[in-house]
C-alpha cells in the first residue's frame, strides 16, 4: 500500500494541526514541504483552492480541510481522541471563523486599511482576541488543565497552533498579559517530543525526488 502524501508548509497553523493529528496518530506518510508562495502544480491539480494542509490518501481520496485531515489520521489509528470529537467541534469552529480572522488583523494591521489605521486594527483585533482567550482559559480552569477535561482533545491540538501564532506576534505583551494558565497550557504543547518532531525542518519537495517518509521510529 502506498504512504498517505501530505502537502504541507511548516509555519501554517492548519498544517500544523494536521501534522500533529498524523503524529499522534502514529502514520507514516509521504511528507511534501512547499512554499504558499510557490505552490507545486502538482498539489494544485489535487487541490485547486491552493491551501494547505493536502492530504492525498493511499486511495487517492483529496482531503484539503485541516479539520478533516484530524479526523482522517484519528479514524486511521482509531486514537482514542475520537471520543472527543464531538465536544471540540464548537471550539474548532470558534477558532476558525472568530479568533482566526482577529489574529490576521493582530498580525497583518496593515492588509486591513478599510478598517482603520494600522494601530487601531490591531488595538481592536487584541481586545476580541482577549475575549477568546477569557473563553478558552475559564475552559482550562474548569476542566483541569485542558479545554475538555485534564487529558487534551482534538480541540486543543486545533487551537494551540493559533494560540502559538498570536504569542509570536509580540512575545513580551504575549509574557506579560496572558493568564499563566494559558501559558501553561501551550508551553505543555511546545515543549513536547511530539510539537518538536513535527517542526523539523525539511527542504522543500521538488517534483521527481525521492519521497520524504516521516514517522518512522
Amino acid at each position: 500500500m502506498n504512504d498517505p502524501i501530505l502537502y504541507s508548509f511548516r509555519r501554517c497553523p492548519y498544517a500544523m494541526r494536521a501534522r500533529m493529528a498524523m503524529r499522534l496518530a502514529g502514520l507514516q506518510y509521504e511528507h511534501r514541504e512547499i512554499l504558499l508562495r510557490d505552490k507545486p502544480q502538482k498539489m494544485l491539480e489535487a487541490s485547486p483552492k491552493g491551501t494547505v494542509p493536502v492530504l492525498i490518501t493511499p486511495s487517492g481520496t483529496v482531503v484539503d480541510e485541516s479539520l478533516d485531515v484530524m479526523l482522517w489520521a484519528l479514524a486511521e489509528s482509531q486514537h482514542p481522541m475520537l471520543e472527543t470529537v464531538a465536544d471540540s467541534k464548537p471550539w474548532v469552529m470558534e477558532n476558525d471563523t472568530v479568533f482566526k480572522p482577529q489574529l490576521d488583523r493582530y498580525k497583518y494591521p496593515n492588509r486591513y486599511p478599510d478598517e482603520g489605521d494600522v494601530e487601531a486594527v490591531r488595538e481592536q483585533a487584541l481586545t476580541e482576541s482577549k475575549k477568546f482567550f477569557e473563553k478558552l482559559d475559564d475552559a482550562l480552569t474548569q476542566n483541569g488543565g485542558f479545554i475538555l477535561g485534564d487529558q487534551s482533545s482534538l480541540a486543543d491540538i486545533a487551537l494551540f497552533p493559533f494560540v502559538r501564532q498570536f504569542s509570536k506576534v509580540d512575545e513580551d505583551l504575549w509574557s506579560k498579559t496572558a493568564s499563566e494558565k494559558l501559558k501553561s497550557w501551550l508551553n505543555c504543547f511546545l515543549k513536547s517530543d511530539d510539537f518538536k518532531y513535527i517542526m523539523t525542518k525539511y527542504d522543500l519537495w521538488q517534483e521527481g525526488q525521492s519521497p520524504l517518509i516521516v514517522g518512522i521510529e
